[in-house]
């Protein structure tokens, strides 16, 4: 058996639980020219009415088929009839707990009822069936679904978003304008959404919006191009554009230090968009913390993601909107979970729920206490863990020991969702991207994420084993240091891990503001390792994807506490165990053969007592990344006296526009995961364009000021 130890990031995404933030359009407001969208906004002589031959419909028939992401799942394994092997306990991995989070259906209905808006019970009861009510109906069922999938993106429900504003998008703020602009705006993204192999124009979109209303179709095609909103990814139109900058239009130099999945992502769209880019990586290969290996042993061969590996939530998601370009098949990670104690032996599933239901009621009253210091003393902060320590004492939770492994069990779930010991997480804004969850299924890519990678590096002017150590900026431009070449632009797109810029192995000069130091040094950058080990055969059976492994050692819960089945998605039987927590940091010190040893043990301990051989491992790797040079850990956490802010705050540029930053740790909205650095990328190119353009006219202005001036001494 081959034992290798990898010191590449490991990243599991930290939530199996969606959150479908949702809700529904606004109607046009009146105003000056008091117009409704839905009598006046669409062409007369468009695409055949998707509510009756008699009406003026409002978008064509296309927009139905948005009604959420297109993947292919795997079917389903069949339900184990073994009595031998645990009994199957549904349990999503999720990191979402409190109670005072947006529920998706209630979100809905709610937002529903407050903009007059009928729910669904309404419709049916509503009992006037001439055309013009059942008109309105569908009119607003389909406004209903196109607002659905641009809340699934991240767009509020009835205003706009700070970039929107910032675009200039409307000429006032407010009124019936904005609200015609949402909806225009709103349709465009799902037109595209329904047929994301396509690169969709404004003659396109305008088929179906009156000619009166084009401005607002230039407005919002235009932003929602500029900031990669659609028309992004790798279908071949796509690519066929993204990769031909535009006629007559030349922008500035761009260095991309880090050829992650930001980085590759914002090299894309910086191209599109005009620039001149190059990307220096100090690895040699692309992909940063998103990493798949192949192993192999015999006969066997399994693509195994070392690093980044779960799509965690599938609406709204631009990896699944890649995965469908690609044609990819997605496998649902089902969220059966049997949970065995150290001795081998299956928890008693009446136990089990007895626990959780403890944990989750630890939760509850965490979260009260929160609310109530939230109000009193805003600054206040303290460890999340330390929290639910001292509730757990107060209500005499999980006294027994099979009770408190249990209890364990599921903090170590916690810390893995969070890369980090529950010391050290703010027990205030710990969870505060929860309501931003990508809702759906939750997804692994057969063959691994490395597929996505190599398609964005493909053809991109990469250089590697390029370590940037010094990043000189000022009102001329960049100059970068990477293995004693220079590099000069006129911007830099930083996109290290928050690791690598805690440790400081890139000096900036003049240095980083000290707002955006203090707020490097509360964002916490976590742990989380694997190992994983090829099998001859599939042992485990293929009715489930993750099992559960309890440890009678509190410090050590999150040593070996999660099995991934990878055995549908990998090539080959592929098993991954998880080391979180305070095991995670120990696992460094331990040696491969020792780690391997280990989890051998508890898989025999499980499988043996059942007459199933477990047999030798063909091949395993163990993963190191603390120790990675390129990473120094994981992923982001929001570190006790932190807050969400402080993403914002590591996201914002320097310089008067020379440096700009993204990956995961600048994302607010959703941080820890793949999608979040791949929109950062996108956020930071339109940012870009925007300094751009900006300086671009300041010096216009400056020209013609100097223009102006000779003329009138002459």
């Amino acid at each position: 058996m081959d034992t290798v130890m990898e010191t590449t990031e490991s990243r599991a995404d930290a939530s199996d639980t969606p959150n479908n933030a949702s809700d529904n359009p606004n109607s046009a407001s009146s105003g000056e020219d008091n117009t409704s969208l839905e009598n006046s906004l669409v062409h007369p002589t468009a695409a055949p009415s998707i509510i009756g031959a008699e009406s003026d419909n409002l978008f064509p028939d296309s927009t139905l088929q948005t009604a959420g992401e297109s993947v292919e799942f795997l079917a389903p394994a069949p339900v184990n009839s073994d009595q031998s092997l645990p009994a199957p306990r549904k349990r999503r991995r999720r990191k979402k707990q409190f109670p005072e989070m947006i529920s998706s259906v209630d979100a809905v209905n709610g937002l529903r009822h407050k903009s007059g808006n009928r729910s669904t019970q309404d419709v049916d009861e509503y009992e006037d069936d001439n055309l013009s009510s059942r008109r309105r109906r569908r009119v607003s069922s389909d406004l209903d679904l196109e607002t659905l999938i641009a809340i699934s993106v991240g767009f509020p429900v009835d205003s706009l978003t700070e970039e929107e504003i910032e675009a200039n998008v409307v000429k006032t703020i407010g009124g019936t304008e904005q609200s015609n602009y949402i909806i225009v705006r709103n349709h465009i993204l799902a037109l595209w959404r329904s047929n994301v192999d396509v690169w969709l124009t404004r003659e396109h979109a305008l088929e179906s919006i009156r000619v009166e209303h084009t401005h607002l179709v230039d407005s919002a095609h235009s932003f929602l191009l500029e900031h990669g909103y659609i028309n992004f990814g790798l279908a071949a139109a796509v690519k066929a554009a993204k990769l031909k900058p535009p006629e007559g239009s030349s922008r500035g130099d761009v260095i991309i230090i880090g050829a992650g999945l930001s980085g590759l992502v914002a090299a894309r769209q910086l191209i599109f968009l005009g620039f001149k880019v190059v990307i220096l990586e100090g690895r040699t290969r692309p992909g940063g913390r998103v990493r798949t290996k192949k192993m192999s042993g015999g006969d066997c061969v399994a693509a195994a993601d070392l690093g980044g590996s779960v799509l965690t939530g599938i609406n709204g998601n631009p990896l699944g909107v890649l995965a469908r370009q690609l044609g990819f098949p997605l496998h649902k990670v089902r969220d059966i979970c049997p949970l065995y104690l150290p001795n081998g032996n299956t928890v008693n599933p009446e136990l089990d729920s007895k626990v959780e239901i403890m944990f989750n009621k630890l939760l509850d009253r965490v979260c009260k206490l929160r609310q109530s210091m939230m109000e009193e003393a805003k600054s206040i902060d303290v460890p999340l863990g330390t929290a639910l320590e001292a509730f757990r004492h107060v209500y005499r939770v999980a006294e027994n020991p099979q009770e408190k492994m249990l209890l364990d069990w599921h903090l170590a779930n916690l810390e893995y969702a969070n890369a980090t010991l529950m010391s050290n997480l703010s027990m205030v804004f710990w969870d505060q991207d929860d309501p931003f969850e990508m809702g759906g299924d939750h997804c692994f890519i057969p063959g691994g994420n490395d597929r996505f990678i190599r398609a964005l590096a493909e053809n991109l002017p990469i250089f590697y084993n390029q370590t940037v150590k010094t990043v000189k900026y000022g009102s001329d431009g960049v100059l970068i240091d990477a293995n004693g070449k220079e590099y000069h632009a006129d911007m830099v797109l930083c996109t290290v891990p928050l690791g690598v810029l805690k440790k400081r192995s890139i000096e900036f000069i003049p240095d980083l503001p000290e707002r955006k130091k203090s707020a490097i040094e509360r964002l916490g950058f976590g742990l989380l390792n694997k190992v994983a080990i090829l099998f001859p055969y599939d042992f485990w059976g293929g009715e489930i994807d993750t099992f559960g492994h309890l440890s009678e050692k509190t410090s050590m819960r999150g040593e070996f506490f999660l099995f991934y089945s990878y055995s549908s998605v990998s090539g080959g039987p592929l098993l991954v165990a998880l080391v979180a927590g305070e095991a995670a940091i120990e696992f460094e010190q331990m040696s491969p053969v020792e780690s391997v040893s280990k989890v051998m043990e508890i898989l025999k301990g499980i499988f043996n007592p059942k007459g199933i051989a477990v047999p030798d491992p063909l091949q395993a790797i163990c993963t190191r990344w603390g120790q990675d040079q390129f990473s120094y850990g994981s992923y982001s956490y929001v570190g006790i006296g932190a807050s969400g802010n402080d993403y914002d705050i590591l996201a914002e540029s320097i310089g008067n526009g020379r440096v700009f930053f993204a990956g995961e740790a600048t994302n607010k909205l959703y941080p820890a995961t793949m999608h979040g650095a791949f929109l950062s990328g996108l956020r930071e190119a339109a940012n870009m364009l925007r300094m751009d353009k900006r300086r671009s006219k300041s010096k216009s202005n400056d020209e013609n000021k100097s223009v102006s001036a000779s003329e009138n001494l002459t």
